[in-house]
């Protein structure tokens, strides 16, 4: 009885694969792992953090979602004079998100615990009270004594800042590179913070080889 694979050069198995099938799955390989090496290099190691969406299970790799976008980071609170920016950073998300720009909120309830309703309770008075639609994420500790790693490495970039209070803003440019903080009171839609995020996105990221 003639072989199933007669019309095939070299048909010992090597492995599982044949030996043709064998280089290309090593050239896939190859492929995926050199493209993920590119991302995290454009993504840097800062925004190689994975978080939950807020009152969410599955987790959300930054670097994956947002490679090669301008993000501002901010530490929420639902109980805080500053509350009210909600509405402007929802604004700023929407009118320069198609251009590559996200506003990216994690509450926090470590200063005067300004946050201490559920992460489901605070993701319904965001939509409800000021129709948050930018990503929102897990309730994380920003504080120096206690802050998650991604927060920590936030203020190494920053020159040692921490949040000082809720709604400190970070800015963070396509490369992964934090280039700007700005204090709580430093409204959505100040001049010079909107001037920064305009200068940011009209340059392109550093491409990767």
């Amino acid at each position: 009885m003639s072989s199933p694979h007669a019309g095939r050069e070299h048909v010992e198995y090597s492995g599982f694969l044949f030996p043709e099938e064998w280089a290309v799955f090593r050239i896939v390989l190859f492929a995926m792992l050199a493209s993920g090496s590119a991302l995290a290099q454009q993504c840097g190691d800062l925004v190689a953090a994975k978080f939950r969406p807020l009152a969410g299970k599955e987790t959300v790799d930054l670097c994956k979602a947002y490679a090669g976008k301008v993000l501002l980071v901010v530490n929420t609170a639902s109980k805080c004079g500053y509350t009210p920016q909600y509405e402007g950073l929802e604004a700023l998300n929407a009118k320069y998100a198609d251009r590559g720009f996200a506003v990216l909120g994690f509450p926090s309830n470590d200063f005067r615990q300004q946050e201490p309703g559920t992460e489901s309770e605070i993701r319904d008075f965001c939509t409800l009270t000021y129709g948050v639609k930018f990503p929102m994420f897990e309730k994380v500790h920003v504080k120096e004594e206690s802050a998650h790693p991604f927060y920590a490495g936030l203020a190494a970039a920053s020159g040692g800042r921490y949040p000082s209070w809720n709604f400190y803003k970070y800015l963070i440019d396509r490369n992964g590179k934090v280039v700007a903080d700005f204090a709580s009171k430093v409204a959505p839609d100040d001049r010079d913070l909107v001037t920064r995020i305009e200068g940011l996105l009209a340059e392109p990221a550093i491409e990767t080889k």
